[in-house]
C-alpha cells in the first residue's frame, strides 16, 4: 500500500532520496538543496477539503446560540419578576456573574496549559465556551424545568426534585454539553485529533456551562445571605465538576477519532457519554439522599479531581511523544532540522517563540509541525485499518504552510 504522505524514509524501510537528487513529491512544494535556509518558492493554497462541512456546523451554532440567548434571557427575567423581591434579586443576580465570572481567568488557563503541544484555536474554543454558557444551559434549563413542573405537580417537591437533580439534570445537561464535542467531532475535524482535544474541548464548554448556571445559585444564595459559603463549595473546591463529567464523552470521541475501527467509533461516545452521565447523578445523589455528607463529598472530589488531571497529564505526554514520532522522517528529508524539532516538541517552544524573534510566525511554524505529525499519525492508524481517512487530504497542504512558515523565519532570522 503506497505511503499517502509521501515515499517513507529509513524509520517505514526505505532509504530517503539523495538531498540533491530528491525530486519533490507530488503536492509539495520544491525542497531546497540545503534543508532550512533556501529561498521557497510562491505556494499555492488548496481549497479546504471540509469547507462545506465546516460552514454546516457554523450555522447549527449559529441557530443554536440564538435560541440559547433567547431562553436563557427569559430565564433571566422570571428568575427576577418571580421573586419577592424583584429589585434585589436584580442585584444579586449582577453579584452571582461577578462571583461566577470572574475566576473565569484561572480555570480556563489551566486546560490551555496542558494543551501546549497542539493548542486548538482561541475560536474553537470560544465557540466551545459560548456553546456550553448559551446553549447547553438554555436547553437543558428549558427541560430541567419542565420536569420539575411535570413530577412536583405529580408526586410532590419532593420526587419532583429527587428526579430532577438525580436524573433529568445529569442527562440534559451532558447531552446538551455533549453536541459541543459532537460539532468539533463531525464538523470541525482538521481541529479534532484526539483524546486530549476531546478533553480540552469538553472543559471548555463545561466551563462556561458551569459559570452561567452559577450565577442563578449565587444569586439565590445571596438573597439567603449564604453567598460566602456556596461560592466556597462551587467555585472553590468543585469547579471541575462539569468539566469531569463532560470530559468523558471528549475521552469517548477523542477514543473515535483515534481508533479506525467502527464499532470502536460508534461505542466510545456513548460510553463515554453515559460515564459522564453516571458521575454527574452520582454527584448529585449523595447530597440529595444523605444532606450531611459533606466530608464524604469532599474526600469523594478530591478523588475524582486527582484522577482527571492524572489521565489529562498521562495524555498530553503521550501527544508529545507521537508528534515527536511522526516528525523524524520530516528531518531525513530536509523538511526540518533537528534544532526546528527539538523546538517543535519542546514543552514551552511557543514561550520561547514568544518572548525571541520568532515570534507569532515561530507558534505558527509550531503549530503547522504538529498539526502534520498528527495527520500523518491518524493516516498510519487508518491505513493499518485499511480506512480511508480526511486526515490524508491535510498533509500536502500542511507541508507546504510548513514550507512558507519556515522562508518567512529565514527573512527574519537574526543575521
Amino acid at each position: 500500500m503506497n505511503n499517502p504522505y509521501g515515499p517513507p524514509p529509513g524509520p517505514y524501510g526505505h532509504a530517503p532520496y539523495p538531498q540533491q537528487q530528491r525530486p519533490p513529491y507530488p503536492g509539495q512544494a520544491p525542497y531546497p538543496p540545503q534543508g532550512y535556509g533556501a529561498p521557497q518558492p510562491p505556494v499555492t493554497t488548496e481549497p479546504d477539503p471540509d469547507k462545506r462541512r465546516r460552514a454546516a456546523g457554523l450555522a447549527i451554532w449559529i441557530l443554536g446560540m440564538i435560541a440559547g440567548v433567547v431562553l436563557n434571557i427569559l430565564f433571566t427575567l422570571a428568575e427576577i419578576f418571580l421573586s419577592k423581591a424583584p429589585g434585589q434579586m436584580m442585584s444579586a443576580v449582577l453579584k452571582g456573574a461577578l462571583f461566577a465570572f470572574l475566576p473565569l481567568g484561572f480555570y480556563l488557563f489551566v486546560p490551555m496549559v496542558l494543551d501546549r503541544y497542539d493548542p486548538e484555536p482561541w475560536w474553537c474554543l470560544a465557540m466551545a465556551f459560548l456553546w456550553g454558557a448559551v446553549v447547553a444551559t438554555g436547553f437543558a434549563g428549558m427541560i430541567n424545568t419542565g420536569v420539575h413542573i411535570v413530577f412536583a405537580g405529580l408526586f410532590g417537591p419532593t420526587v419532583g426534585n429527587f428526579v430532577t437533580t438525580v436524573m433529568s439534570a445529569p442527562l440534559s445537561e451532558e447531552l446538551f454539553k455533549g453536541l459541543a464535542i459532537l460539532g468539533f467531532f463531525y464538523f470541525l475535524r482538521r481541529e479534532f485529533d484526539g483524546v486530549v482535544d476531546g478533553i480540552i474541548y469538553a472543559t471548555f464548554c463545561a466551563l462556561g456551562f458551569a459559570a452561567v448556571e452559577n450565577v442563578s445559585y449565587y444569586a439565590r444564595a445571596d438573597m439567603a445571605d449564604q453567598l460566602g459559603t456556596t461560592f466556597f463549595l462551587r467555585g472553590v473546591l468543585a469547579p471541575w465538576g462539569h468539566p469531569l463529567y463532560t470530559s468523558m464523552t471528549g475521552i469517548g470521541f477523542g477514543i473515535a477519532r483515534e481508533s479506525s475501527r467502527t464499532w470502536v467509533r460508534w461505542l466510545a461516545p456513548i460510553g463515554g457519554f453515559f460515564a459522564g452521565v453516571f458521575l454527574h447523578a452520582l454527584w448529585n445523589f449523595v447530597p440529595t439522599v444523605i444532606p450531611d455528607a459533606f466530608v464524604i463529598m469532599l474526600l469523594f472530589w478530591l478523588l475524582f479531581v486527582a484522577m482527571f488531571f492524572c489521565i489529562i497529564i498521562a495524555l498530553v505526554i503521550r501527544k508529545g511523544r507521537t508528534i515527536r514520532q511522526f516528525l523524524r522522517d520530516e528531518v531525513l528529508i530536509g523538511n526540518l532540522t533537528n534544532e526546528e524539532l527539538e523546538l517543535v516538541c519542546s514543552p514551552v517552544g511557543r514561550i520561547q517563540c514568544t518572548f525571541s524573534w520568532r515570534g507569532a510566525e515561530g507558534r505558527a511554524f509550531i503549530r503547522a509541525a504538529s498539526r502534520l505529525a498528527l495527520s500523518k499519525w491518524h493516516t498510519a492508524r487508518a491505513m493499518k485499518g485499511q480506512k480511508r481517512t480526511i486526515s490524508a487530504d491535510f498533509i500536502a497542504p500542511l507541508r507546504r504552510e510548513l514550507a512558507t512558515l519556515r522562508a518567512a523565519l529565514l527573512a527574519k532570522a537574526p543575521r
